[in-house]
């Protein structure tokens, strides 16, 4: 399939979506909504991804007409073991999302239904690997919730609407290696929420371009990583990049944490839709700064990171912190009331020797003072930072700010900093600025050929950085292109000066025509 035949089918299938979701949304928020819609999703998806899985084994050892999903339930029992060590959980076929779909019309206790099947599909791994990556998941999805409508008929008559939606959704076969299809549907369904909810969608959403740079920075001259870590996860969509930077077998494993229990649930379901088996991926719930989940798989050779800007955090309020080994290395911990520099501290700590961090940071870090240009001051001295890149504003959502990417690594060949002004790095698309593939291949050339670029990009010694008082704003290093017209000031005045003439000239003349009209009147009367 061409690359045009292929955008024009995604093209038609965010349209599609974008109906659908709208259409069932009714008096639903949309925010409040998405977790219906992905949700249901996530059920398809693990649904036939199961069938597909289970029918080629039948297929391969012969039974050419073997279907899952016409099975009875009393003989899918005998698989079960051996396909949740596999895939993780595990769905009778009369659970199955197009079995439950087919008689959700004359289901009167469809609710009940739904809940003893997202149920009965946790279950399914309870006392395996798969428990913590499959526990919770379907939370968001209350079947019984009075968002969907005041009495159980009319909620389950909306369950059938989504059922419906969902399935109708043109997400081709699984045969026909159609996975992406649900991964891509998941993005734009997770952007098109995020860009309606306003600042709590960008909270948890990083725009696909944005989040393609970072991966790509982080993985300059390598064709695989072993495993990547982000510390704010969100919806997981930063993680996956890898998976299409490098392709999925080309990670060694999926790592993350996020506070937020929904969000925490989107991002394990993202992994599932984009086909990341539970044995590779492990993302944790809790706080990050307080109670990091991953002390046994530090450190990662690959960290992106999108954190919250400028939250408070307990800081030196909690006497403990200051002795922790990821924060105690600077001497001073971050502000009370900004813990970005908290989580860039956190990202070095747990970063491999050989590793490199992308992460994206409020401009203000670069040159407040304080507690903060001690933490600059450390990570300077160290030579810990690469590369510090301006983006242009308005990229993401909530928020019209031009944040910047601090690039961090362990083992540079140089004791230097390369700044790069991106900030007109940019298309400008519906309401929003968008990196286009040249503007994002453009940012990653420039760092990685590492050279001054007039007006672009500046090497600066950590030396000539410590003179200025450790500020590493792109706009302390890099001038911008002076666009201004040159104007020759002896031209401009002798233009004035013909402009005076001619309109002493005029003058002259509408006076002697007023003069003339008024001599006519006077001889008229």
């Amino acid at each position: 399939m061409s690359p045009t035949t292929k955008e024009a089918q995604r093209a038609e299938l965010h349209k599609t979506i974008w109906r659908i979701a709208n259409d069932l949304r009714g008096s639903v928020d949309g925010w409040d909504f998405k977790s219906y819609v992905l949700g249901m999703l996530f059920y398809r998806f693990i649904s036939q991804n199961l069938t597909a899985y289970i029918n080629k084994a039948e297929h391969d050892a012969g039974v050419a007409d073997f279907d899952y999903a016409r099975l009875p339930d009393s003989q899918a029992e005998f698989g079960r073991k051996e396909t949740v060590a596999e895939k993780g959980f595990y769905i009778l076929p009369s659970e199955l999302f197009q079995n439950v779909r087919e008689r959700a019309p004359q289901d009167q206790n469809l609710n009940e239904t739904l809940e003893r099947v997202f149920k009965n599909i946790e279950g399914s791994a309870v006392g395996t690997d798969s428990e913590d990556d499959l526990k919770g998941l379907f939370d968001d999805l209350d079947v019984n919730s009075s968002k969907l409508g005041s009495t159980v008929a009319k909620r389950n008559e909306k369950l059938v609407k989504l059922l419906d939606a969902v399935g109708d959704m043109p997400l081709g076969n699984f045969e026909h290696h159609s996975i992406d299809l649900f991964g891509d549907a998941y993005e734009f369904l997770m952007q098109m929420y995020a860009s309606q909810a306003g600042k709590s969608g960008g909270e948890y959403y990083t725009p696909q371009e944005v989040s393609e740079v970072l991966a790509k920075i982080t993985v300059v001259g390598k064709t695989r990583v072993n495993k990547v870590y982000d510390p704010a996860a969100g919806s997981g969509s930063l993680l996956l990049k890898f998976a299409k930077v490098l392709g999925k077998d080309n990670v060694g494993g999926f790592f993350g944490q996020e506070i937020n229990l929904t969000t925490y649930n989107l991002a394990r379901i993202n992994m599932f839709l984009h086909d990341v088996n539970y044995e590779k991926f492990d993302i944790a719930h809790g706080d990050t700064l307080l109670d990091p989940q991953h002390w046994d798989d530090e450190p990662f050779e690959a960290i992106v990171s999108n954190p919250p800007y400028s939250i408070k955090w307990e800081g030196d309020s909690n006497p403990l912190l200051i002795n922790d080994e990821r924060f105690a290395p600077a001497g001073v911990l971050a502000p009370k009331s900004k813990a970005d520099l908290a989580f860039t501290m956190h990202i070095l700590s747990w970063l491999a020797v050989n590793g490199t961090a992308a992460i994206v940071e409020f401009p203000g870090v670069l040159y407040r003072g304080g507690a903060e240009q001690k933490i600059r001051k450390y990570l300077i001295d160290n030579n810990y930072v690469d590369a510090v890149i301006q983006l242009p504003p308005d990229l993401f959502f909530g928020t019209t700010i031009a944040t910047c990417i601090i690039v961090l690594k362990k083992s540079k060949s140089d004791n230097a900093v390369l700044f790069i002004d991106a900030s007109n790095e940019f298309t400008r698309r519906t309401n929003k600025n968008k990196l286009t593939p040249e503007n994002q291949q453009h940012i990653i050339d420039t760092y990685t050929a590492r050279v001054d670029v007039e007006h672009v990009a500046t090497l600066i010694t950590n030396e000539d950085i410590a003179n200025n008082d450790y500020n590493i704003a792109v706009a302390s290093y890099v001038d911008h292109e002076d666009t201004r017209e040159a104007v020759d000031i002896t031209k401009l005045n002798a233009e004035i000066a013909r402009i005076v003439a001619r309109q002493a000239e005029l003058r002259t003349s509408i006076d002697n025509i007023v003069a003339d009209l008024e001599g006519t009147r006077g001889a008229t009367v």
